[in-house]
């Protein structure tokens, strides 16, 4: 569902899928084939939260930021169910797993996983390709080609998990 609570509306493509029960509030931008979830929300109220194309955020996750910390998810990225997203940066082609936590000013690097349950400290940059893990987030690895593939497949099946929805939605 979307929300202007005030003079900042919602900016998402027609495209995206938004489950029944998610929250969009703001000033937020959804890009092309990307879909939000049962019960996430997205609240842009005090600064702008960008999410990119091709972008699944499941369900339960929040995203949320202060202002002049503004929340930015590139192309490609794959947030897992109840993740909090605060403030933070996530490159693209990137999966960040399921009940992981991300705080102001931290940085994901392109093409990293960021483990179930992980906690990135604020202000935190994890350089590309890197397979991250623990509370607080360490790199314990580089990403390989199976871990690229892992996150293509996310990408495409939530793409077309989006579409199959939205169609029977109508």
């Amino acid at each position: 569902m979307l929300h202007s609570y005030s003079s900042k509306k919602p900016n998402v493509d027609e495209s995206v899928f938004l489950a029944p029960g998610c929250h969009v509030i703001g000033d937020v931008t959804i890009g092309k084939q990307s879909s939000v979830w049962f019960n996430a929300v997205l609240r842009g109220d005090e600064d702008a939260i960008k999410i990119g194309e091709r972008c699944s955020i499941q369900d339960n996750v929040t995203c949320h930021l202060f202002e002049g910390s503004p929340l930015v998810v590139e192309d490609e990225v794959t947030v897992g169910h109840n993740a909090i997203l605060h403030g933070c940066t996530v490159r693209k082609r990137s999966i960040v797993g399921m009940g992981s936590t991300i705080l102001d000013g931290a940085e994901i690097g392109e093409e990293c996983i960021i483990g179930a349950n992980t906690f990135i400290p604020a202000g935190k940059k994890i350089p590309p390709r890197s397979l991250v893990v623990g509370s607080p987030g360490k790199v314990i690895r580089e990403i390989e080609e199976k871990d690229l593939e892992l996150i293509q497949l996310s990408i495409d099946t939530y793409v077309q998990k989006g579409k199959e929805y939205k169609e029977n939605l109508r």
